[in-house]
């Protein structure tokens, strides 16, 4: 299952993970996307099965997991991709609103995903979780504040989720990719696409692509090994501050 699956990262892990053979269940708020995104894959021969819902939603995301199908029910790796930054102000003069919506998806949107589905893979004894992360979560830089703190948030929780899945065979990865040219900067700027290309001047940033490899490698690694963390840069980024442009 992978949330926010139709841009960015999470579209490129859907088709990764296609190609890879696995069966999909797609997560993203817009249902048009995800049924052109379903048709895309099944031309391909991949099982698709798409949850139209904002993980925001707790009841909502509730009453999909609980209602899904015979055959689907057995989630074997939930990537928790659903997140977004909004706004680059000083912390003094932030956007409460834009703060909300960051924290309300980036970490009590991933919260609820792995409440619903870690119980069923603690119980199969099996299973995988793919939370992304960010260069972010490991400090923070200028204008990050509300958004390096979700993301450190969420590396907190990956890490307290495999302490606390460590007696079984499930696996928990946190990938932390830097400069990544998808949607997120047009998203963080409120649709100013000339800003955010600033973002990636001078630098060939990551691809959701690159992303996606990885995250497919960590879960078809063997059973025994757990991609625990990865940190994802560009070839001429050294930190979430440290960008050499040229």
């Amino acid at each position: 299952m992978i949330t926010g699956a139709t841009s960015g990262i999470g579209l490129a892990c859907a088709r990764r993970f296609a190609d890879n053979g696995d069966r999909l269940i797609l997560n993203g708020r817009n249902e048009h996307k995800l049924t052109e995104l379903r048709k895309e894959l099944v031309a391909k021969g991949t099982e698709v099965l798409t949850l139209a819902f904002d993980v925001r939603d707790r009841q909502k995301a509730k009453k999909y997991i609980d209602g899904l199908p015979e055959g689907w029910r057995e989630i074997d790796v939930l990537v928790n991709n659903a997140g977004l930054a909004l706004g680059l102000e000083p912390e003094y003069q932030g956007n409460q609103e834009d703060w909300e919506v960051m924290i309300d998806t980036n970490v009590k949107g991933l919260l609820t995903m792995t409440r619903l589905i870690v119980p069923g893979m603690v119980e199969r004894n099996r299973g995988h979780v793919i939370n992304i992360g960010s260069v972010a979560g490991d400090a923070a830089y200028a204008g990050g504040n509300v958004y390096c703190a979700t993301k450190a948030a969420v590396k907190a929780i990956t890490d307290g989720l495999r302490i606390d899945v460590a007696e079984t065979a499930v696996r928990v990865t946190n990938l932390k990719p830097g400069l990544v040219e998808t949607n997120f900067s047009n998203t963080r700027f409120h649709g100013d696409n000339a800003r955010a290309a600033n973002v990636y001047k001078g630098i060939q940033p990551l691809t959701g692509d690159d992303i996606a490899d990885v995250a497919v490698f960590a879960a078809n690694a063997p059973a025994h090994v757990q991609i625990a963390e990865v940190l994802i840069l560009a070839t001429h980024q050294a930190s979430g501050s440290v960008i050499v442009r040229k």
